[in-house]
């Protein structure tokens, strides 16, 4: 298998890369048959009595293991296959290790979660990633690939002149490389933690080693073999159960195709939730729950000396009557969970209440499925202000995505690494394909789950439900817990907590498949964090090691001074990702979009007008990244939870024309386009070389190459 990751010598370009690409053909045609029969041989094994636990392990153990033998074999010190590849991955190849780059865990594991819990406003992630790459198409692949470096800021620096443009990339792509790649980590610790029993943040750094045996050896050309490897898994993981409950549920094998008429069903069902006297008994408890919490809100300082009083009181009481020691442990964890002062007491209550809001509202929360926004443009005042918000920051983000996936270094960096041009708009192609597949898939999933919950779960005695339900609960309560607030035995749908993270992760459970596909299900989703997190990790260790340290510190470093430096940055920076991952910062949703917002804001504007507009000039690329990716930042610490509490912001949250944080990229990429083109106006334009030279990329025959 090593030979296919050589070029055979005494070859024409044309004939060595048609020999290349047959190989591959070859290789990967037994690679997934071998696969297809070591799923079937494990499902042998679980019928003969073979552990869940064993067969967790055999899937964690035999999948990093492939991706460590790939990357053993791809190992390279020469800077053109560490960095790009060698420029000779085939398009069809290219698009593959692209589309398995894109499938993070927010696509493979959020996805489909999302379209569960908002329904209809989730499909604004699908419209958005999806119709960024028509941008990377149309406006950038092409054009960077003809520009032939090896990274953005690398494009940065030559483009506009000077080591501020580059530095301005570097420190823009690690910011949003590394947002991303700590929610790459932390759904490898889920996945990990779930495959094998391991706790979390055991699990986190178990992943991590699947992470780093790809591209700390070979980089690039380890990365891109591993990740045409991890894209047939995670693909063919993530249909499976997803066939599997269409056929279940209405006999047609092809979830595509009933997606509306399950839609229907889960409509209808959803009226009779909204009504259900049992339900109605649950959302009553929660809404009597949140007015007494509020009360507390009012003086916290006197509802905390009362709780404690009272927790107290009832532990000394079952004391003194000699209770069950099981009774008296419970009043003891009550004592222990009195907040410690007024200001934890607030932040705790805080939280209580607005769950409890959640769960006294039907649905769990969950707007209707088929409901395109929130409000009624033809209500009252109050209603059709919901609804032009709701319907603003679904176009907002749908902008912020589209935009974002244009800029992300870690995707624009596969770009260079195709023989030409050609291969460039075709590997673009190609994504957009294998992409397709499974974003075609995820609405249909979140529906037939939705189905299986309302139908199925929902109504079950409490004593009856299946065992993913337990088992989820031991990875992270809060992914999934039910609480009998009713005491009548029986769920009822806003007693139940589910997670948008685990959706697809318990699919195959949920339809009552064997673990088996389970396994293959949880193998999938660690395929695509892993091989997302390889491309964000690659891409901060090039930036340090190549733009920062070669471009600008030592340009007279050696080629394996330069890789080993990159190797070197890749651990440390995989190791700080990975602390900071176990600390579950925020949901991997919001960790993914937040990268989105600041690529777009830095590097759009820039990219464009640069490839496009030759007047545009380095010292206002260099102001414009700054603007834009500032004001994103900005507005983020300013309007975000997680993130107002990293900074310590207690003032009132304020919303700019309503916009949500996670679309705060619609601010600074306007900004960056405005400050770019007003600041080159008034500049002195770049030398004439970069003016020919941005001439000659866009008009290749106006003049000899």
């Amino acid at each position: 298998m090593a030979g296919i990751f050589e070029t055979k010598a005494g070859m024409s370009a044309g004939d060595s890369n048609r020999a290349f690409k047959k190989q591959l053909n070859k290789v990967y045609k037994w690679y997934t048959g071998g696969f297809f029969v070591f799923v079937v041989v494990l499902a042998i094994l679980e019928q003969m009595g073979l552990s869940r636990e064993w067969i967790g392990f055999i899937f964690l153990l035999a999948t990093i293991g492939l991706y460590a033998g790939i990357g053993i074999m791809s190992r390279t010190t020469d800077a053109a296959e560490y960095y790009v590849a060698g420029r000779r991955v085939p398009a069809v190849y290219n698009g593959m290790a692209t589309g398995a780059d894109w499938m993070s865990a927010a696509s493979f594991i959020g996805m489909a979660g999302t379209l569960y819990l908002t329904g209809y406003s989730g499909l604004a992630f699908i419209m958005g990633w999806t119709g960024g790459y028509c941008l990377v198409a149309l406006f950038l692949a092409p054009y960077l690939r003809k520009f032939g470096q090896f990274t953005i800021p690398d494009f940065l620096g030559e483009r506009y002149g000077g080591n501020l443009p580059r530095f301005i990339g570097i420190f823009a792509a690690i910011l949003c490389s590394f947002t991303y790649v700590v929610a790459q980590i932390y759904g490898v610790g889920l996945i990990t933690s779930r495959l094998t029993g391991v706790a979390f943040e055991l699990g986190v750094f178990l992943g991590l080693g699947g992470i780093l045996v790809c591209s700390f050896l070979g980089g690039m050309r380890a990365v891109t073999w591993t990740q045409v490897a991890q894209y047939i898994i995670l693909i063919i993981a993530y249909m499976i159960p997803v066939v599997w409950l269409s056929v279940k549920q209405t006999s047609i094998p092809v979830p595509q195709a009933i997606y509306g008429f399950q839609l229907e069903k889960v409509s209808a069902k959803e009226k009779l939730l909204t009504q259900d006297p049992k339900e109605l008994e649950v959302r009553g408890i929660f809404k009597a729950r949140s007015d007494a919490l509020a009360e507390k809100l009012k003086d916290p300082a006197a509802a905390l000396v009362a709780d404690k009083a009272a927790a107290e009181a009832r532990l000394a009481e079952l004391r003194a009557a000699n209770a069950p020691s099981v009774d008296i442990a419970a009043a003891e964890r009550a004592v222990a969970d009195v907040p410690r002062d007024e200001a934890a007491a607030r932040a705790a209550w805080t939280r209580a209440k607005a769950a409890a809001d959640a769960k006294a509202r039907p649905l769990n929360g969950m707007p209707p499925h088929a409901q395109q926004f929130a409000g009624d443009p033809n209500g009252d005042a109050a209603a059709v202000a919901a609804y032009d918000t709701s319907r603003r920051n679904f176009l907002a983000l749908i902008f912020c995505l589209m935009i974002g996936t244009a800029a992300l270094p870690h995707i624009l960096m596969r770009y260079y690494t195709v023989p030409s041009v050609k291969e460039a708009r075709q590997s673009v192609t190609w994504s957009l394909f294998f992409i397709f597949l499974l974003y075609f898939t995820a609405p249909a999933l979140a529906v037939l789950v939705k189905y299986e919950v309302f139908h199925v779960l929902v109504g079950t005695p409490i004593d009856q439900l299946p065992a993913w339900v337990a088992s989820w609960n031991k990875v992270d309560p809060s992914l999934m817990s039910i609480t009998d607030i009713n005491r009548d035995g029986i769920l009822q749908l806003n007693e139940m907590t589910i997670g948008g993270d685990i959706i697809v992760l318990a699919t195959a459970e949920i339809g009552g498949l064997p673990y088996v596909i389970s396994g293959l299900v949880a193998a999938g989703g660690l395929a695509a964090a892993l091989s997302t997190a390889d491309g964000l990790l690659l891409t901060i260790a090039n930036a340090l090691s190549h733009d920062l340290y070669y471009k600008m510190i030592d340009p007279n470093a050696s080629t394996a001074r330069r890789v080993t430096i990159s190797k070197m940055l890749l651990l440390i920076v995989a190791l700080a990702a990975a602390y900071v991952a176990a600390q579950k910062p925020a949901d991997i949703l919001f960790l993914v979009s937040a990268a989105f917002s600041f690529a777009a804001a830095a590097f759009f504007p820039a990219l464009v007008l640069g490839i496009f507009w030759k007047r545009a000039t380095g010292i206002a690329a260099s102001i414009g990244m700054i603007a834009g990716l500032g004001i994103t930042f900005y507005y983020m610490a300013t309007t975000q939870v997680w993130m107002r509490g990293l900074f310590g912001i207690t003032s009132p949250i304020e919303l700019w024309w309503g916009i949500q944080p996670i679309s705060a990229g619609l601010f600074g990429v306007p900004l960056g386009f405005a400050v770019i083109i007003l600041l080159s106006l008034v500049t002195p334009a770049p030398n004439r070389k970069i003016q020919e030279l941005v001439e000659h990329v866009r008009y290749p025959n106006l003049r000899p190459a």
